[in-house]
């Protein structure tokens, strides 16, 4: 009793402004027609037995005792006590209420912006400390309620914390004026959307989140597992599409139950969708991409990682085609991790004319052949970044052709430039052999010409190279962080922290099947590009 006293005095930080007498006296009037049965003698008598928080404690035991005493059997003192139990428990909650609502008051009084510029406040927090203010009172809870709250929604975790239902709520509360949607669980604040760190994460096989355990996922006595399924994007296209109509931004990774299927349902409902971003889901590249050259044509940016690195070879030239054709808007591509092939590349790069930045890293089976006359003519020029970092069968000689073309005055607008590899690069004759011969290829010349690109080429030393076709049934990996100086003082290091799997395929198996052969051209289109 002492401690509740203590507490509803000092609950208000700032002396709260006086409430006018009429105001007091219409709320006592509407309370008396909610609640007939009160009466002034009520009000009274709780005033008296409040006075009793001043007496010491020993006091009211006594008092209690002493009428236990007069009860005429165990069953009266029994009744007795739950009495006492059940009016101390009545009295904490009005005790908690009406703080509650003086907090409430007084926030509303003191608080010096209006509501509608308290939404727009909300409206800049992360999903995350818009929750806590909307814990912190109900004038917040209010405002923090409003759509406009939740326009910008991003549930990223670094360990499984949030559900389907988390989402369907969040989606709910924005309804047609969500923009913004990020949801999975990314590997942590060292890795970024964009890098060149992989972000396809796998907790199962993490050792650095401590204090979680799988057996969190499941759900026990009632409570709803803490995953994502493949159901948690059903609420954009609920509500006749509703909330996924004006959406702008999906950012999904490593919802390890989504599957193809719900993505392009999902996908079928932002027909406004400008970025996607993609890491680690288990959905095929070509059916992907279908899903978005039929349902997002105003796409500007995408970024997919695979979840399988170098295994999904799905991708075939009509789909490349159709993307070109129904998203001509396209500015920045990342597909990493894929079994890509030099003429699908080019299809896509000698396409998509307002194309930027451009994402190969860890793609298996280019050769670095769709780079030939690429920079001077149309769908290639504007590059800005061009990263091709850790592709299997990129061949030496190709890079070397780009550098110089690069020395030629093509790429003018180049400003990025990866062609790092962890092997080294394929040879000419056979990319079981790794290589790299800086004298062919002319990286000094390169950053001397052009001194304002940020140039990486990241290789082990020269001659400390493996044949890779030494052991093709086991995998591959380096010794960790080789690093030498060149022969033209030139740094370059590996940290070679995984592996490459064997492959077989010279890279272009399926080019050859095709009967496409990609030529040293004359001209700047490619005859098979639509016109």
């Amino acid at each position: 009793m002492d401690s509740f006293h203590h507490t509803s005095i000092t609950m208000a930080k700032r002396p709260c402004p006086c409430v006018s007498s009429s105001t007091t006296i219409a709320t006592a009037s509407a309370q008396n027609h909610m609640f007939p049965n009160l009466n002034p003698q009520t009000d009274h008598l709780l005033h008296a037995f409040l006075s009793l928080a001043d007496s010491p404690s020993h006091s009211l035991d006594f008092c209690l005792d002493r009428l236990l005493d007069s009860a005429t059997c165990d069953a009266n003192q029994s009744v007795l006590i739950d009495r006492a139990h059940k009016l101390s428990s009545v009295l904490l909650d009005a005790a908690n209420r009406a703080a509650r609502k003086r907090a409430s008051t007084h926030n509303s009084l003191t608080w010096p912006l209006p509501p509608d510029l308290t939404i727009k406040v909300f409206s800049m927090l992360d999903t995350q400390s818009l929750c806590f203010a909307a814990a912190s009172c109900s004038m917040f809870n209010k405002c923090a309620m409003d759509p406009l709250c939740y326009a910008n929604i991003d549930l990223t975790t670094v360990v499984p914390k949030v559900n389907n239902a988390v989402v369907s709520t969040m989606i709910q509360r924005a309804g047609r004026v969500l923009e913004s949607l990020k949801l999975g669980i990314v590997p942590g604040p060292t890795s970024s959307p964009g890098s060149c760190q992989p972000l396809v994460y796998t907790i199962r096989n993490s050792v650095e989140v401590s204090k979680f355990s799988w057996t969190d996922k499941k759900p026990r006595h009632g409570k709803e597992s803490s995953i994502l399924t493949r159901s948690c994007l059903n609420s954009l296209s609920g509500d006749n599409s509703a909330a996924g109509t004006l959406l702008r931004r999906l950012h999904l990774y490593n919802i390890e139950r989504m599957d193809s299927t719900s993505l392009s349902g999902a996908l079928s409902a932002c027909t406004s969708l400008l970025d996607l971003e993609i890491v680690g889901l288990h959905v095929e590249l070509r059916q992907t991409l279908m899903s978005v050259s039929m349902f997002c044509p105003l796409i500007e940016r995408l970024f997919f990682e695979s979840s399988k690195t170098g295994r999904d070879d799905s991708l075939k030239s009509p789909t490349c085609v159709a993307l070109v054709n129904n998203c001509p808007n396209l500015t920045s591509l990342a597909l990493r991790g894929f079994k890509l092939h030099d003429f699908k590349v080019r299809i896509l790069l000698k396409g998509f004319r307002k194309l930027k930045y451009v994402d190969f890293s860890m793609s298996y089976s280019i050769s670095g052949m769709f780079l030939r006359n690429l920079g001077s003519s149309l769908g290639g020029h504007l590059l800005e970044v061009l990263i091709l970092r850790d592709c299997m069968h990129l061949r030496e000689v190709e890079v070397a052709r780009l550098l110089t073309a690069i020395l030629s005055g093509d790429f003018k607008f180049l400003r990025h430039l990866d062609i790092s590899n962890r092997e080294g690069l394929a040879s000419e004759g056979d990319w079981y052999q790794r290589c790299y011969n800086s004298s062919l290829i002319p990286v000094r010349q390169v950053l001397q010409e052009r001194p304002g690109m940020c140039l990486l080429a990241e290789f082990p030393s020269e001659g400390s190279f493996i044949d890779l076709d030494s052991d093709l049934n086991s995998e591959i990996s380096l010794p960790s962080q080789l690093s030498s100086h060149t022969s033209d003082g030139s740094s370059f290091t590996s940290s070679s922290d995984s592996s490459y799997s064997s492959d077989r395929s010279s890279g272009n198996d399926e080019n050859r099947d095709s009967g496409f052969v990609i030529l040293e051209e004359s001209s700047d289109e490619v005859d098979f590009l639509p016109g």
